[in-house]
């Protein structure tokens, strides 16, 4: 099958599993077919799919984060005050590394909103259905929805990436508590622990809970900092630590603290 052809049976077959989406126009151009197919992808719950579309679903996706570019953190140059760190700006469902930290809602099975620009839409996406598929497993045994300041591992599946933490970082309402910033640091040092316990030598971690969660930029990233770096000097097992960064804001405040 051509990359098209995968798509379009892609398409069709989540169309089929739904009688409203079923009378969905596919739109003739990549673009418009992209985002219909990501759209359908985010809304699909939880539910047992065929070998098929997963077998196909992984060629297409294998292909497309290949043309989107991957960044391998080998070639990045660690920041000068600690060859154990490292700031990146980009996508990070396009860095190859050990590991990839997302940001979750308790739920942990994803972003539902279709075309959604958070982190968490965009790592169930590009990792492709047997995320969120591995997520309600491990949810469903756990029981609960997840704790603020814990976290889970899974694989990377269709990322670059070998393994995916996922992590529940606080919501602000109001302002910043005490509890509030142990919990935040508790994300970062929960994700670390078992980012190493995995023998993950290599780990990105994305500016948790400063989105939709408005835990202050500045503060958020002062406290990520200084909990890796007291972490990696109790533990040595992690040899790089990524702070990835998307917005302009976050790379000069990281820069400036590192």
């Amino acid at each position: 099958m051509t990359q098209d052809e995968r798509r379009e049976y892609l398409i069709q077959y989540l169309l089929k599993e739904e009688i409203p989406f079923g009378r969905q126009n596919i739109p003739t151009d990549k673009q418009g077919q992209e985002n219909l197919l990501r759209s359908l992808m985010n809304v699909r719950p939880p539910r047992p799919i065929s070998n098929d579309f997963l077998k196909i679903q992984d060629e297409y996706l294998t292909e497309r984060n290949i043309e989107r570019g991957i960044t391998d953190v080998d070639t990045l140059a660690p920041v000068k005050s600690d060859s154990r760190l490292y700031i990146w700006q980009g996508d990070i469902t396009t860095l190859k590394c050990d590991a990839i930290v997302n940001a979750c809602n308790s739920q942990m099975l994803g972003c539902f909103s279709p075309m959604h620009a958070c982190i968490d839409n965009f790592i169930h996406t590009y990792a492709g259905m047997e995320l969120r598929l591995k997520m309600h497993e491990i949810m469903t045994k756990q029981g609960h929805e997840e704790e603020t300041g814990k976290a889970k591992i899974t694989s990377g599946y269709n990322l670059p990436t070998k393994y995916i933490l996922h992590t529940v970082g606080p919501i602000i309402q109001w302002k910043v508590t005490k509890e509030d910033e142990d919990l935040l640091a508790g994300c970062y040092t929960e994700c670390l622990k078992l980012a190493a316990d995995t023998g993950v030598e290599s780990i990105a971690f994305c500016c948790l809970s400063t989105g939709v969660f408005h835990f202050p930029q500045q503060r958020a990233a002062e406290i990520a900092t200084n909990t890796v770096k007291q972490y990696l000097n109790k533990d040595s097992r992690i040899k790089k630590v990524i702070f990835n960064v998307f917005k302009d804001e976050d790379l000069k405040i990281y820069s400036g603290l590192l």
